[in-house]
Protein backbone atom coordinates (compact mmCIF):
# COMPACT_ATOMS: atom_id res chain seq x y z
CA UNK A 1 0.00 0.00 0.00
CA UNK A 2 1.11 3.58 -0.63
CA UNK A 3 3.38 5.27 2.64
CA UNK A 4 0.08 7.23 3.93
CA UNK A 5 2.10 9.88 4.52
CA UNK A 6 2.33 10.74 0.99
CA UNK A 7 0.63 13.20 -0.82
CA UNK A 8 -1.73 12.88 -3.64
CA UNK A 9 -4.26 14.37 -4.82
CA UNK A 10 -8.40 13.66 -4.18
CA UNK A 11 -7.89 11.47 -1.12
CA UNK A 12 -11.73 9.51 -2.15
CA UNK A 13 -9.52 8.29 -5.26
CA UNK A 14 -5.57 7.04 -3.77
CA UNK A 15 -7.51 3.72 -2.62
CA UNK A 16 -8.58 0.79 -4.41
CA UNK A 17 -11.35 -1.75 -3.58
CA UNK A 18 -8.53 -4.48 -2.84
CA UNK A 19 -6.59 -1.81 -0.18
CA UNK A 20 -10.07 -1.14 1.63
CA UNK A 21 -11.31 -4.40 1.78
CA UNK A 22 -7.75 -5.44 4.00
CA UNK A 23 -8.98 -2.54 6.65
CA UNK A 24 -10.13 -4.65 9.67
CA UNK A 25 -12.91 -1.57 11.13
CA UNK A 26 -16.76 -2.10 11.25
CA UNK A 27 -17.00 -0.85 7.97
CA UNK A 28 -15.56 -3.45 6.11
CA UNK A 29 -16.42 -6.22 8.32
CA UNK A 30 -19.58 -6.09 8.95
CA UNK A 31 -20.83 -7.58 5.77
CA UNK A 32 -19.53 -10.07 3.40
CA UNK A 33 -16.95 -9.15 0.45
CA UNK A 34 -19.31 -9.09 -1.82
CA UNK A 35 -21.12 -6.39 -0.08
CA UNK A 36 -19.84 -2.82 -1.61
CA UNK A 37 -20.50 -1.03 1.97
CA UNK A 38 -22.14 2.62 1.96
CA UNK A 39 -23.70 2.55 5.64
CA UNK A 40 -21.50 3.63 8.53
CA UNK A 41 -19.83 7.41 8.46
CA UNK A 42 -16.90 5.92 7.74
CA UNK A 43 -14.69 7.27 4.62
CA UNK A 44 -12.44 5.34 2.23
CA UNK A 45 -9.27 7.72 2.34
CA UNK A 46 -5.55 7.20 3.96
CA UNK A 47 -4.69 9.46 6.67
CA UNK A 48 -3.74 13.12 6.05
CA UNK A 49 -0.46 13.18 5.65
CA UNK A 50 0.39 15.62 8.55
CA UNK A 51 -1.78 13.18 10.78
CA UNK A 52 -0.35 10.00 9.67
CA UNK A 53 3.40 11.78 10.49
CA UNK A 54 2.47 12.81 13.80
CA UNK A 55 1.44 9.33 14.65
CA UNK A 56 4.07 7.55 13.38
CA UNK A 57 6.42 9.59 15.08
CA UNK A 58 4.72 9.20 18.03
CA UNK A 59 4.98 5.61 17.76
CA UNK A 60 8.52 5.74 16.76
CA UNK A 61 9.35 7.76 20.37
CA UNK A 62 6.87 5.14 22.57
CA UNK A 63 4.97 8.24 23.20
CA UNK A 64 1.88 5.88 24.14
CA UNK A 65 0.96 7.12 27.48
CA UNK A 66 -1.63 8.63 29.42
CA UNK A 67 -3.83 11.62 27.63
CA UNK A 68 -2.10 14.95 27.65
CA UNK A 69 -2.45 18.15 25.57
CA UNK A 70 -6.17 18.82 26.26
CA UNK A 71 -5.37 22.84 26.02
CA UNK A 72 -3.21 22.32 22.64
CA UNK A 73 -6.60 20.63 21.20
CA UNK A 74 -8.79 23.42 22.13
CA UNK A 75 -6.18 26.05 21.17
CA UNK A 76 -6.22 24.68 18.11
CA UNK A 77 -9.96 24.08 17.76
CA UNK A 78 -9.95 27.82 18.30
CA UNK A 79 -7.47 28.76 15.54
CA UNK A 80 -9.56 26.61 12.98
CA UNK A 81 -12.86 28.02 14.02
CA UNK A 82 -11.18 31.54 13.70
CA UNK A 83 -10.03 30.67 9.88
CA UNK A 84 -12.61 29.11 9.30
CA UNK A 85 -15.33 30.68 10.43
CA UNK A 86 -14.69 33.88 11.20
CA UNK A 87 -15.64 32.96 14.86
CA UNK A 88 -12.82 34.19 17.16
CA UNK A 89 -14.88 34.11 20.79
CA UNK A 90 -13.74 30.42 21.40
CA UNK A 91 -12.03 30.39 25.12
CA UNK A 92 -9.90 27.69 25.48
CA UNK A 93 -10.29 27.92 29.17
CA UNK A 94 -14.17 26.89 28.37
CA UNK A 95 -13.11 23.35 26.85
CA UNK A 96 -12.76 20.26 28.17
CA UNK A 97 -11.41 16.53 26.73
CA UNK A 98 -13.71 13.79 26.53
CA UNK A 99 -13.78 10.52 25.27
CA UNK A 100 -15.74 10.64 21.82
CA UNK A 101 -18.39 13.54 21.19
CA UNK A 102 -21.56 10.94 22.12
CA UNK A 103 -20.12 10.19 25.15
CA UNK A 104 -19.44 14.00 25.84
CA UNK A 105 -22.85 14.94 25.00
CA UNK A 106 -23.89 12.35 28.06
CA UNK A 107 -21.46 14.45 29.96
CA UNK A 108 -23.09 17.37 29.34
CA UNK A 109 -26.28 16.55 29.47
CA UNK A 110 -25.31 15.58 33.27
CA UNK A 111 -24.45 18.49 34.27
CA UNK A 112 -27.67 20.39 32.78
CA UNK A 113 -30.45 17.59 33.25
CA UNK A 114 -31.36 15.45 35.82
CA UNK A 115 -32.79 11.77 35.37
CA UNK A 116 -36.20 11.57 34.10
CA UNK A 117 -35.19 14.67 32.37
CA UNK A 118 -36.65 15.59 28.91
CA UNK A 119 -34.13 15.88 26.17
CA UNK A 120 -35.64 17.16 22.42
CA UNK A 121 -34.38 16.08 19.63
CA UNK A 122 -35.47 16.68 16.00
CA UNK A 123 -36.41 13.30 14.36
CA UNK A 124 -35.08 11.55 12.01
CA UNK A 125 -31.78 12.30 13.33
CA UNK A 126 -28.65 10.10 14.38
CA UNK A 127 -29.98 6.71 16.48
CA UNK A 128 -27.03 7.19 19.04
CA UNK A 129 -29.38 10.25 19.90
CA UNK A 130 -31.79 7.98 21.41
CA UNK A 131 -30.31 4.99 22.31
CA UNK A 132 -27.35 6.80 25.00
CA UNK A 133 -29.95 9.68 26.64
CA UNK A 134 -32.39 6.80 27.03
CA UNK A 135 -29.91 4.64 28.29
CA UNK A 136 -28.50 7.65 30.22
CA UNK A 137 -32.31 7.65 32.33
CA UNK A 138 -33.32 10.79 30.39
CA UNK A 139 -36.36 10.93 28.19
CA UNK A 140 -36.77 11.63 24.34
CA UNK A 141 -38.88 13.66 23.10
CA UNK A 142 -38.82 14.23 19.34
CA UNK A 143 -39.26 17.80 17.14
CA UNK A 144 -39.89 16.68 13.44
CA UNK A 145 -38.11 18.21 11.25
CA UNK A 146 -40.20 20.28 7.70
CA UNK A 147 -40.49 18.47 4.69
CA UNK A 148 -37.13 19.78 3.49
CA UNK A 149 -35.42 18.16 6.45
CA UNK A 150 -34.78 21.51 8.12
CA UNK A 151 -35.64 22.91 11.40
CA UNK A 152 -39.14 23.81 12.13
CA UNK A 153 -39.51 26.39 14.95
CA UNK A 154 -43.32 25.64 15.39
CA UNK A 155 -42.23 21.57 16.16
CA UNK A 156 -39.72 23.16 18.23
CA UNK A 157 -41.88 25.51 20.35
CA UNK A 158 -44.29 22.73 20.58
CA UNK A 159 -41.85 20.22 21.93
CA UNK A 160 -40.50 22.72 24.16
CA UNK A 161 -43.89 23.68 25.81
CA UNK A 162 -44.72 19.87 26.52
CA UNK A 163 -41.43 19.00 28.12
CA UNK A 164 -41.34 21.98 29.96
CA UNK A 165 -44.56 21.06 31.20
CA UNK A 166 -43.22 17.74 32.51
CA UNK A 167 -39.82 17.67 33.09
CA UNK A 168 -37.41 19.55 35.57
CA UNK A 169 -34.99 20.68 33.38
CA UNK A 170 -35.05 20.68 29.24
CA UNK A 171 -32.26 20.24 27.03
CA UNK A 172 -32.38 20.10 23.75
CA UNK A 173 -29.91 18.43 21.35
CA UNK A 174 -29.13 20.16 17.94
CA UNK A 175 -27.16 18.36 15.20
CA UNK A 176 -25.52 20.84 13.10
CA UNK A 177 -25.01 19.90 10.71
CA UNK A 178 -28.20 17.64 10.52
CA UNK A 179 -27.28 14.08 10.30
CA UNK A 180 -28.98 12.69 8.00
CA UNK A 181 -30.38 14.96 6.03
CA UNK A 182 -27.06 16.98 5.09
CA UNK A 183 -29.20 20.55 6.33
CA UNK A 184 -26.29 23.32 7.49
CA UNK A 185 -28.33 25.46 9.70
CA UNK A 186 -28.28 29.26 8.73
CA UNK A 187 -27.70 31.48 11.28
CA UNK A 188 -30.87 32.85 11.31
CA UNK A 189 -32.28 29.32 12.27
CA UNK A 190 -30.26 29.01 15.12
CA UNK A 191 -30.95 32.46 16.24
CA UNK A 192 -34.58 31.32 16.18
CA UNK A 193 -33.65 28.35 17.83
CA UNK A 194 -31.57 30.64 20.81
CA UNK A 195 -34.66 33.01 20.83
CA UNK A 196 -36.60 29.60 21.72
CA UNK A 197 -34.38 28.44 24.20
CA UNK A 198 -34.85 31.43 25.93
CA UNK A 199 -38.01 31.83 26.10
CA UNK A 200 -38.69 28.34 27.47
CA UNK A 201 -35.43 28.02 29.47
CA UNK A 202 -33.88 24.81 27.78
CA UNK A 203 -30.53 23.93 27.50
CA UNK A 204 -28.95 23.49 24.44
CA UNK A 205 -26.46 21.09 23.38
CA UNK A 206 -25.13 21.18 19.79
CA UNK A 207 -23.17 18.17 18.43
CA UNK A 208 -20.89 19.86 15.91
CA UNK A 209 -18.88 17.18 14.53
CA UNK A 210 -19.61 17.42 10.79
CA UNK A 211 -18.78 21.18 10.97
CA UNK A 212 -15.83 20.93 8.60
CA UNK A 213 -17.77 19.31 6.49
CA UNK A 214 -19.56 21.58 4.69
CA UNK A 215 -19.80 21.77 0.98
CA UNK A 216 -20.29 24.68 -1.40
CA UNK A 217 -23.33 26.83 -1.67
CA UNK A 218 -23.25 26.74 2.37
CA UNK A 219 -22.34 28.26 5.07
CA UNK A 220 -20.97 26.51 8.81
CA UNK A 221 -22.08 28.90 11.66
CA UNK A 222 -21.23 27.15 15.50
CA UNK A 223 -24.25 27.83 17.68
CA UNK A 224 -22.18 29.76 20.04
CA UNK A 225 -21.30 32.32 17.99
CA UNK A 226 -24.93 33.46 17.66
CA UNK A 227 -26.26 35.30 20.26
CA UNK A 228 -28.16 34.21 23.05
CA UNK A 229 -26.58 30.91 23.34
CA UNK A 230 -24.42 32.19 26.61
CA UNK A 231 -25.26 29.14 28.99
CA UNK A 232 -25.07 26.32 25.59
CA UNK A 233 -22.45 23.56 25.33
CA UNK A 234 -21.00 22.51 22.00
CA UNK A 235 -19.42 18.84 21.42
CA UNK A 236 -17.26 18.37 18.57
CA UNK A 237 -13.80 17.00 17.28
CA UNK A 238 -11.85 16.17 14.28
CA UNK A 239 -13.23 12.65 13.87
CA UNK A 240 -15.32 13.09 10.81
CA UNK A 241 -13.91 15.26 8.71
CA UNK A 242 -10.31 13.11 9.04
CA UNK A 243 -11.63 10.31 9.33
CA UNK A 244 -10.59 9.59 12.84
CA UNK A 245 -13.31 7.63 14.66
CA UNK A 246 -10.94 5.01 15.96
CA UNK A 247 -8.50 7.74 17.48
CA UNK A 248 -10.87 8.41 20.30
CA UNK A 249 -11.02 12.15 21.61
CA UNK A 250 -13.36 15.32 21.31
CA UNK A 251 -13.87 18.77 23.23
CA UNK A 252 -16.77 20.08 25.13
CA UNK A 253 -16.91 23.72 24.81
CA UNK A 254 -18.57 26.29 27.15
CA UNK A 255 -20.51 29.17 26.59
CA UNK A 256 -20.05 32.28 28.86
CA UNK A 257 -22.82 31.24 30.83
CA UNK A 258 -22.26 27.89 30.95
CA UNK A 259 -18.34 27.95 32.73
CA UNK A 260 -19.69 27.15 35.82
CA UNK A 261 -21.23 24.15 34.88
CA UNK A 262 -18.09 22.72 32.98
CA UNK A 263 -16.09 23.47 36.44
CA UNK A 264 -18.46 20.57 37.56
CA UNK A 265 -17.39 18.12 34.73
CA UNK A 266 -16.01 15.08 36.87
CA UNK A 267 -11.76 14.78 36.33
CA UNK A 268 -12.07 11.20 35.12
CA UNK A 269 -13.96 12.05 32.06
CA UNK A 270 -10.78 13.94 30.74
CA UNK A 271 -9.14 10.28 31.45
CA UNK A 272 -11.16 8.44 29.01
CA UNK A 273 -9.84 9.67 25.43
CA UNK A 274 -6.88 8.42 23.84
CA UNK A 275 -3.71 10.13 23.94
CA UNK A 276 -2.82 9.40 20.06
CA UNK A 277 -6.23 10.49 19.46
CA UNK A 278 -5.63 14.05 21.16
CA UNK A 279 -2.39 14.38 19.33
CA UNK A 280 -4.28 12.92 16.02
CA UNK A 281 -7.10 16.19 16.29
CA UNK A 282 -5.11 18.59 17.42
CA UNK A 283 -3.00 17.86 14.05
CA UNK A 284 -6.00 18.00 12.19
CA UNK A 285 -7.49 21.17 13.18
CA UNK A 286 -3.75 23.16 13.14
CA UNK A 287 -2.40 21.48 10.28
CA UNK A 288 -5.10 19.92 7.85
CA UNK A 289 -6.78 22.45 6.18
CA UNK A 290 -5.25 21.70 2.85
CA UNK A 291 -5.82 18.01 2.63
CA UNK A 292 -9.72 18.79 4.16
CA UNK A 293 -9.92 21.15 1.02
CA UNK A 294 -8.95 18.84 -1.23
CA UNK A 295 -11.17 15.82 0.11
CA UNK A 296 -14.49 18.68 -0.05
CA UNK A 297 -13.88 19.13 -3.73
CA UNK A 298 -14.23 15.44 -4.03
CA UNK A 299 -17.14 15.51 -1.99
CA UNK A 300 -18.68 17.94 -3.48
CA UNK A 301 -18.24 15.83 -6.95
CA UNK A 302 -19.19 12.56 -5.46
CA UNK A 303 -22.52 14.45 -4.20
CA UNK A 304 -23.49 15.61 -8.20
CA UNK A 305 -22.26 12.01 -9.32
CA UNK A 306 -24.50 10.98 -6.76
CA UNK A 307 -27.75 12.97 -8.04
CA UNK A 308 -26.69 12.23 -11.72
CA UNK A 309 -26.95 8.64 -10.64
CA UNK A 310 -29.70 8.48 -8.81
CA UNK A 311 -31.52 9.94 -12.15
CA UNK A 312 -30.59 7.25 -14.20
CA UNK A 313 -30.72 4.51 -12.22
CA UNK A 314 -32.92 5.39 -9.39
CA UNK A 315 -35.87 7.99 -11.18
CA UNK A 316 -38.25 6.96 -8.16
CA UNK A 317 -36.01 7.98 -5.38
CA UNK A 318 -36.66 11.21 -4.15
CA UNK A 319 -33.62 13.48 -2.39
CA UNK A 320 -32.55 16.77 -1.47
CA UNK A 321 -28.41 16.85 -2.19
CA UNK A 322 -27.09 17.75 1.35
CA UNK A 323 -25.14 20.64 1.87
CA UNK A 324 -22.47 19.35 4.45
CA UNK A 325 -21.66 16.01 5.39
CA UNK A 326 -20.73 13.13 3.31
CA UNK A 327 -24.32 10.96 4.06
CA UNK A 328 -27.65 11.98 1.30
CA UNK A 329 -31.18 10.55 2.76
CA UNK A 330 -32.84 8.94 0.54
CA UNK A 331 -36.41 8.73 -0.28
CA UNK A 332 -37.45 5.34 -1.19
CA UNK A 333 -40.99 4.72 -0.64
CA UNK A 334 -41.71 5.02 -4.06
CA UNK A 335 -40.09 1.89 -4.96
CA UNK A 336 -42.61 -0.27 -2.56
CA UNK A 337 -39.12 -1.79 -0.86
CA UNK A 338 -40.86 -1.80 3.00
CA UNK A 339 -41.48 -5.23 4.23
CA UNK A 340 -43.51 -4.41 7.13
CA UNK A 341 -41.09 -4.41 9.90
CA UNK A 342 -39.19 -1.65 11.00
CA UNK A 343 -41.96 1.22 11.54
CA UNK A 344 -40.63 4.58 12.48
CA UNK A 345 -38.97 4.28 15.78
CA UNK A 346 -34.77 4.29 16.91
CA UNK A 347 -33.13 1.61 16.82
CA UNK A 348 -29.33 0.24 16.59
CA UNK A 349 -27.19 1.61 13.68
CA UNK A 350 -26.99 -2.07 12.04
CA UNK A 351 -30.57 -2.78 12.34
CA UNK A 352 -31.78 -3.54 8.79
CA UNK A 353 -35.66 -3.20 7.48
CA UNK A 354 -37.46 -2.08 4.29
CA UNK A 355 -35.18 -0.75 1.82
CA UNK A 356 -32.01 -1.05 3.63
CA UNK A 357 -32.70 -4.45 3.51
CA UNK A 358 -33.62 -5.59 0.11
CA UNK A 359 -30.69 -3.28 -0.83
CA UNK A 360 -28.48 -5.46 0.76
CA UNK A 361 -29.91 -8.83 0.37
CA UNK A 362 -30.84 -8.41 -3.43
CA UNK A 363 -28.56 -5.80 -4.32
CA UNK A 364 -25.48 -6.57 -2.12
CA UNK A 365 -24.82 -2.82 -0.88
CA UNK A 366 -24.56 -1.85 2.55
CA UNK A 367 -27.00 1.00 3.66
CA UNK A 368 -28.09 2.96 7.07
CA UNK A 369 -31.25 2.11 7.59
CA UNK A 370 -34.20 4.69 7.96
CA UNK A 371 -36.43 3.43 10.77
CA UNK A 372 -33.27 3.71 12.95
CA UNK A 373 -33.31 7.79 12.51
CA UNK A 374 -36.87 8.04 14.26
CA UNK A 375 -40.28 9.21 13.34
CA UNK A 376 -40.20 10.19 9.61
CA UNK A 377 -37.32 7.43 8.81
CA UNK A 378 -39.04 4.57 7.80
CA UNK A 379 -38.88 3.81 3.84
CA UNK A 380 -35.87 5.70 3.79
CA UNK A 381 -32.03 5.04 3.63
CA UNK A 382 -28.98 6.79 4.40
CA UNK A 383 -26.35 6.85 1.71
CA UNK A 384 -22.17 7.09 2.57
CA UNK A 385 -20.72 8.91 -0.85
CA UNK A 386 -17.38 9.52 0.87
CA UNK A 387 -15.73 6.33 -1.50
CA UNK A 388 -14.42 6.44 -5.64
CA UNK A 389 -16.48 7.40 -7.97
CA UNK A 390 -15.83 3.73 -8.90
CA UNK A 391 -17.63 1.90 -6.17
CA UNK A 392 -20.60 4.53 -6.03
CA UNK A 393 -21.08 4.10 -9.78
CA UNK A 394 -21.37 0.46 -8.88
CA UNK A 395 -23.23 0.50 -5.87
CA UNK A 396 -26.11 2.75 -7.21
CA UNK A 397 -25.87 0.53 -10.54
CA UNK A 398 -26.65 -2.39 -8.21
CA UNK A 399 -29.37 -0.66 -6.60
CA UNK A 400 -31.21 0.69 -9.77
CA UNK A 401 -32.01 -3.10 -10.40
CA UNK A 402 -34.37 -2.94 -8.08
CA UNK A 403 -36.03 -0.26 -9.07
CA UNK A 404 -39.14 -2.10 -11.78
CA UNK A 405 -40.91 1.05 -12.35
Amino acid sequence: MDDPRAEGGNPLERLTIEQLRRRTSVKWRQHPEDVLPLWVAEMDVPLAPPIASALHTAVDRGDTGYPGGGRAYGQALAGFAARRWGWDALEVDRTAIAPDVMLGIVEVLRLVTRPGDVVVVNAPVYPPFHAFVTHDGRRILEAPLDPRGRLDPAALRTAFDAARRTSGRVAYLLCNPHNPTGVVHTARELAEVAALAREFDVRVVADEIHAPLVLAGARFTPYLSVADTEDAFAVTSASKAWNLAGLKAALLVAGPGAADDLARLPEEVSHGPSHLGVLAHTVAFEEGEAWLDTLLAGLASNRDLLDRLLAEHLPRVRTTPPEGTYLAWLDCRALGLDDGEGTDGPGTVTELAGPARAFLDRARVALSSGHVFGSGGAGHVRLNFATSQAVLTEAVTRMGALDDG
